[in-house]
């Protein structure tokens, strides 16, 4: 069974940065692609950034310029750099990784931007 856990969340400022890293327990070469989603109270869950094994990132308008995702092949680790954060970016934060048909989902990490 595919597990991916993610960590780095958090309470952070207005303008502030934090760094989400999702490890994956086997190879990430074995997945098809992976992504960041997040999910804020009320909202449906909405893609962040989809991460392709080759190729480029794609993120979401809201994002973009704000958030870099990258992988590290050798740690089978996903991250999530998020800087210049707005309270509209507090959400639940998922990893998620695509096999085929089936997806597998990260437990998610709170991210909370509040002064």
């Amino acid at each position: 069974q595919v597990q991916l856990v993610e960590s780095g969340g958090g309470l952070v400022q207005p303008g502030g940065s934090l760094r989400l890293s999702c490890a994956a327990s086997e190879s990430i070469f074995s997945f098809n692609a992976m992504g960041w989603y997040r999910q804020a109270p009320g909202k449906q869950r909405e893609l962040v950034a989809s991460v392709p094994p080759y190729g480029s990132r794609v993120y979401a308008d809201s994002v973009e310029g704000r958030f870099t995702a990258s992988r590290d092949n050798t740690k089978n680790t996903l991250y999530l750099q998020m800087n210049s954060l707005s309270p509209e970016d507090t959400a639940v934060y998922y990893c998620s990784a695509n096999r085929g048909t089936t997806i597998y989902w990260g437990q998610g990490t709170q991210v909370t931007v509040s002064s």
